[in-house]
């Protein structure tokens, strides 16, 4: 097994899907006995500046031609094509979707980076993607079929805890990002004010204007004292919100995966989430899936699930069922360990 390094931008700790799912990979094939040196980089977002562009390039033009390179995709995306193709390394992609569609970003900038990015796949040795959904992005993109592999999320939390008690909750896990469509599931709680529930978004602060506005949301709807933005939670406490919960609902406008909602289905909840990307694959048949940007939909698929008890229960013993099923991190880690060795 030949050393390779595996560069991830900015603190690989916060607790996102993305930086999850990295630091867990990482984590695993460290473990698995493989010599993996973890590269930080720079958190230069969409748009690096040129001295971020600098350090990027003399810290990756530094590494061995003949060890790979995990390459995390906040850093493929962004890097100017030349640079890229500069690098004398073999370059695994580690992509969870594209950033050119990243809901809220200049049309201009989206265009460049989706460009971009097309470009730079003629450039990666491999490219590992997080859903069979994703991989089918990336080959429209132009990537190719043989070169592409899926390693799916892990998840090495205890599966099928008892559910604990608490009334009608129901609980949305996302960063506040606009893409996460957290401003959808408040509207839609706020057409169903007429039933018993209370609910809680938990995820961490991206952009401090779509907090406030989601907080003013919730005021002037008259939601408060029903809805809590909780923040970030430590895991102990986001294992207990899972388990205190009936519903897990998630109005994303779109997933390359949704380790939120694989975590939904470790804990055997019923679904409440949206048709778009690979949604439907993630969930199978554990959710209602409502049109993206449909408040009207999503408070339609609360509703049924809140007023009946059955239905309820049906679709949370799917969810158990399809949580058993999921692969844990050493899992995720024996596939990049198979695309390591087959560069």
């Amino acid at each position: 097994m030949r050393p390779c390094a595996f560069a991830i931008p900015g603190d690989h700790r916060q607790k996102t899907g993305g930086f999850i799912y990295e630091r867990r990979l990482l984590e695993e094939l460290q473990a698995a006995g493989r010599e993996v040196r973890h590269l930080r980089l720079p958190e230069a977002g969409p748009e690096p500046s040129a001295q971020d562009l600098d350090r990027i390039a003399r810290s990756l033009g530094a590494l061995p031609a003949e060890n790979p390179l995990i390459l995390d995709g906040l850093v493929f995306g962004a890097l100017p094509t030349p640079l890229l193709a500069g690098l004398a390394c073999p370059v695994v992609a580690m992509l969870h979707h594209p950033m050119g569609l990243e809901h809220g970003l200049p049309a201009p900038l989206a265009r460049h980076l989706l460009a971009q990015e097309t470009a730079n796949l003629a450039h990666a040795a491999h490219v590992v993607v997080t859903s069979p959904h994703t991989r089918e992005v990336y080959q429209r993109l132009g990537a190719d079929p043989a070169r592409i592999t899926v390693a799916l999320p892990g998840h090495d939390g205890p599966r099928g805890l008892a559910r604990i008690e608490a009334g009608p909750r129901i609980l949305s896990v996302g960063l506040l990002a606009r893409r996460k469509g957290h401003d959808v599931l408040i509207r839609a709680l706020a057409s169903i004010a007429d039933l018993d529930w209370s609910a809680r978004i938990v995820g961490k602060t991206h952009d401090p204007a779509i907090a406030g506005a989601l907080a003013e949301l919730i005021r002037t709807l008259g939601l408060a004292g029903r809805v809590e933005l909780a923040g970030e939670l430590p895991d102990d406490d986001l294992e207990a919100a899972y388990r205190r919960a009936r519903i897990f609902a998630l109005a994303t406008r779109y997933e390359g995966y949704g380790m939120a909602l694989a975590e939904a289905l470790c804990h055997g909840l019923p679904i409440v989430t949206c048709d778009t990307g690979a949604v439907p694959g993630t969930v199978g048949d554990a959710a209602l899936l409502a049109p993206p940007d449909d408040p009207a939909a999503f408070a339609s698929a609360l509703r049924r699930l809140l007023e009946d008890t059955a239905g309820r229960e049906k679709l949370a013993a799917r969810a158990a069922a399809r949580g058993r099923a999921l692969p844990r991190w050493s899992d995720t880690a024996a596939v990049m360990g198979r695309v390591l060795d087959g560069l």
